[in-house]
C-alpha cells in the first residue's frame, strides 16, 4: 500500500520507450479554484440496492488482486509477512475449493493478469510473464525489473480493450524531486515487451478500470503536504497528462512546499471523487447494480462506495454500498450473464483472507 517514504532509491528504471498512449478518451479540463481538499463532499441522496455478502473461500493469507479463469479463481497472495518474499499465485476451484500453487517465492505480489494464455505478475519491483502448466510449474521471464517504488509495493495490473497491459509505479521522491520513472502509469505491448508511458503525477495509482472509452484510476495521496494530510481520490486518466503529484494533491490542491502553484494545479485533471485521508482505495469496477456508477474498495475505511461516472471530471459524492468489511482489497465483476444468479461483485478481503460474493438482496 502507500507509505510516507520520501527518498530516492538507488534502483534505476530501464525500459524500451515506444511512446504509445493507451487508447482512451481525452477529457476537457474543468477550471476550478484550488482549495482545501481535506473536506470530502457530503453523501448524496442516491438510491442503492440492499446487498448481501457470502463467503465463498477463506484461509487465503493476504489476498491481493485476483481474476476469474473459467471455473476457477487465480489469486495473488502476500502469504505471510509483508517483506517475507513468500508470496504466491494460487488457483482456487470455485466448486470444490481445491487449490493449486502456480507460482511461489514472490516478493509482495500485488498484481496478476491473464493475457493470451500467459500469467503476468507484478511484484515489489518487477513485472514477469510466463506459462503455467496443469501441475503448477511455471516458466517465467522478466519484462522489467528494478522498478522504482514507494518502499513497499506497486499496484494491480489492468488488461486494456486493445489487449495490452497497464501497470503503475508508486511514487518515490526526495523533497520535490521525483525518482525517475516513479509515480506513473505505463502500458506494455505483449507482442514486443515495449513499454510506454501513459500518464504521470501519481503518488500511488494502485488500481485502474476501463468504463467505455474512459480509463479511471485511484490515487493514494498518503502523507502530509504543507502540514496537512491529503485526500485520496478517483480520477479519469488523461493520456500524456501530469496529474499533479507532488505539486498538487487531492482535487487540485496546491502544495506550496513542493513548488505547486494555482496555475499548474488548474491544468491537472479534476477528481471524480475524493475520499478521506488514508482511505486507501485499492480497486474500482463498473457497478453491475446501477447504471452509470463505479464501485471503489476503501481498504482502511472497510467499505465499498459507489461513485457516479458522469459528468467526467466533475466532483461526485461517494455513497456507501456496504460497510463493516475487513480491508476490502480487490473487486471483480464477471461478464454480464456469466453468473446464473444475477449481478454479482466478487471481492477479496485482505483482513479475513476470504473471497466474498456481493449480490443485491
Amino acid at each position: 500500500m502507500g507509505t510516507n517514504e520520501d527518498s530516492v532509491g538507488d534502483n534505476g528504471f530501464v525500459a524500451s520507450r515506444c511512446f504509445r498512449s493507451v487508447v482512451c478518451a481525452v477529457f476537457a479540463l474543468l477550471v476550478v479554484s484550488c482549495g482545501d481538499d481535506t473536506q470530502v463532499p457530503p453523501q448524496a441522496e442516491v438510491a442503492l440496492p440492499a446487498v448481501t455478502t457470502t463467503v465463498l473461500h477463506d484461509n487465503l493469507v493476504g489476498p491481493t488482486q485476483f481474476l476469474i479463469d473459467g471455473d476457477t479463481f487465480i489469486v495473488a497472495l502476500i502469504n505471510g509477512d509483508e517483506n517475507g518474499k513468500a508470496g504466491q499465485v494460487v488457483r482456487v476451484d470455485r466448486a470444490t475449493d481445491e487449490r493449486t500453487v502456480l507460482v511461489e517465492n514472490l516478493d509482495k505480489p500485488t498484481g496478476v493478469a491473464l493475457l493470451d494464455g500467459e500469467l503476468w505478475i507484478m511484484e515489489r519491483d518487477r513485472l514477469t510473464r510466463g506459462t503455467v502448466d496443469e501441475v503448477g510449474n511455471s516458466t517465467r521471464s522478466v519484462v522489467i525489473d528494478q522498478l522504482p517504488n514507494n518502499g513497499r509495493s506497486q499496484g494491480t495490473l489492468t488488461v486494456t480493450p486493445q489487449g495490452t497491459l497497464l501497470f503503475n509505479t508508486s511514487g518515490r521522491k526526495r523533497g520535490a524531486v521525483v525518482a525517475e520513472g516513479s509515480g506513473r502509469i505505463f502500458e506494455v505491448d505483449p507482442a514486443t515487451n515495449e513499454i510506454s508511458e501513459v500518464a504521470s503525477g501519481f503518488k500511488h495509482a494502485y488500481a485502474r478500470a476501463f468504463i467505455g472509452d474512459t480509463l479511471w484510476s485511484v490515487e493514494m495521496s498518503d502523507g502530509t503536504f504543507d502540514g496537512t494530510p491529503a485526500t485520496d481520490e478517483l480520477v479519469a486518466v488523461q493520456p500524456g497528462a501530469d496529474h499533479g503529484w507532488p505539486h498538487c494533491v487531492g482535487n487540485r490542491r496546491v502544495v506550496v512546499e513542493f513548488g505547486g502553484s494555482s496555475s499548474k494545479c488548474l491544468t491537472t485533471p479534476g477528481s471524480q471523487a475524493v475520499f478521506g485521508p488514508s482511505a486507501t482505495p485499492t480497486s474500482i469496477v463498473e457497478s453491475p447494480f446501477a447504471e452509470g456508477q463505479m464501485l471503489a474498495a476503501l481498504w482502511r475505511e472497510n467499505r465499498i462506495v459507489a461513485v457516479a461516472v458522469d459528468p467526467v471530471g466533475e466532483l461526485q459524492s461517494p455513497v456507501e454500498l456496504i460497510g463493516g468489511l475487513s480491508s476490502p482489497q480487490h473487486l471483480v465483476v464477471p461478464p454480464l450473464g456469466a453468473d446464473a444468479d444475477g449481478p454479482v461483485v466478487y471481492l477479496t478481503e485482505f483482513g479475513t483472507g476470504s473471497i466474498l460474493a456481493v449480490r443485491s438482496s
